[in-house]
């Protein structure tokens, strides 16, 4: 038994698998000639009593030997050039990582780039409707003073109705300090949010008196 059958093969094998595929046939071989170890030396036991050719049963033996001597020393060598091929593939998986991660850093850049972008914006967009709030709420108080209530404009029904629409889904992955944010910008066009400041539907009334309990009630 020799390794000549896979060296073409051991001379091809670049990657682990390749590697790893050599080691199965030749891990076959070297159990075939362990098995075979016993039937030989039994044979060979025989031939010292005159049973068979001595010299040709110790021959097998020690070509056996040397067949299993072999093959352990080339899977050894084999293993450790599967081992290196496994490291090198690793690493070449993480620089391709590597360059991965460098293109989505700069496309993260560039979605940071418009956040701030859209933020600017949304602050411009709330200093011109905080601006019309006041200008519609004085003409709102100099329509009271002159008894012309229908001409005022319902600044809460007016917010209330541009912020009306669906809602993207957040994504079922969002990070802690991404939903956080969410959070916070829902609030600007949640309804009672710190766009829409009215008093919660179960929430009391600020002053508002309880009704007394009547007697009979009373423990």
């Amino acid at each position: 038994m020799t390794t000549s059958p896979y060296a073409e093969q051991l001379g091809r094998a670049r990657t682990a698998a390749d590697f790893a595929a050599v080691i199965a046939l030749l891990d076959t071989d070297l159990s075939a000639a362990i098995a075979n170890r016993p039937g030989l030396r039994q044979a060979e036991d025989r031939a010292v009593f005159g049973d068979g050719d001595l010299a040709a049963a110790r021959a097998a033996v020690d070509d056996n030997n040397d067949a299993i001597a072999v093959l352990e020393k080339t899977i050894a060598a084999a293993d450790e050039r599967r081992g290196a091929a496994a490291a090198a593939e690793a690493r070449a998986d993480i620089e391709a990582l590597g360059g991965e991660t460098g293109a989505r850093a700069a496309l993260l850049g560039k979605h940071w780039s418009a956040v701030r972008r859209l933020v600017e914006e949304l602050r411009q967009e709330l200093f011109e409707a905080d601006a019309l709030i006041r200008t519609i709420a004085t003409a709102n108080g100099l329509f009271d003073a002159a008894g012309l209530c229908d001409l005022k404009a319902n600044l809460a029904a007016t917010r209330r109705a541009a912020m009306a629409g669906p809602r993207a889904a957040a994504p079922a992955r969002l990070s802690r300090a991404g939903l956080q944010a969410d959070r916070i910008l829902l609030s600007l066009i949640r309804p009672g949010g710190a766009l829409d400041p009215r008093p919660s539907l179960r929430a009391p009334l600020a002053g508002a008196k309880k009704k007394p309990v009547p007697a009979s009630t009373r423990g």
